[in-house]
């Protein structure tokens, strides 16, 4: 099962620093990641994403569906797919918990001048993370995916590509 954990900040230093810090619980192994973004939308509302290197992408699977869940999340041009593909794997999301409800607290979450972090764990330590994290506040969106429905995620987007 992986926990996908946005976190809303109302501007990009405290996500910056928040975004440091769970990069170092990871090396703490309070964490373990499967996809880690920081998102900073600018004052024009233009979505700029920065993700580690060595984190996202640690399987291709894994790095491709972390990749669409954050185009799908925040319609980031050039993560995302088009056309067909994108409305059948747009199908299995809303089944899998990332619905239009979901999206829709999303896209309040990140408003122009806002930032986000995004944090895709297979592994959690909830109690460490939350108190090496409050410092930084923000607001706090969370759902999760079981291993199964990741499998059939990550299958279908293998079959759309």
């Amino acid at each position: 099962m992986s926990e996908l954990i946005i976190i809303g900040y109302e501007g990009p230093q405290p996500a910056r620093q928040a975004y440091e810090q769970v990069q170092r619980l990871q090396d703490d192994f309070v964490v373990e990641l499967r996809g880690l973004a920081i998102v900073d939308v600018d004052a024009d509302g233009k979505t700029h994403v920065d993700t580690p290197q060595r984190i996202v992408g640690t399987s291709a699977a894994g790095g491709a569906l972390f990749g669409l869940l954050l185009g799908l999340l925040f319609f980031v041009p050039g993560m995302v797919l088009l056309g067909g593909a994108m409305g059948a794997l747009m199908g299995k999301f809303n089944q899998k918990g990332i619905d239009a409800a979901f999206r829709n607290r999303v896209e309040h979450l990140v408003e122009p001048g806002h930032s986000a972090i995004v944090i895709m764990a297979s592994k959690i330590t909830e109690d460490k993370f939350a108190k090496a994290l409050q410092p930084f506040g923000g607001t706090i969106l969370k759902t999760s995916l079981s291993e199964s429905d990741e499998k059939e995620l990550a299958e279908d987007l293998a079959e759309q590509s």
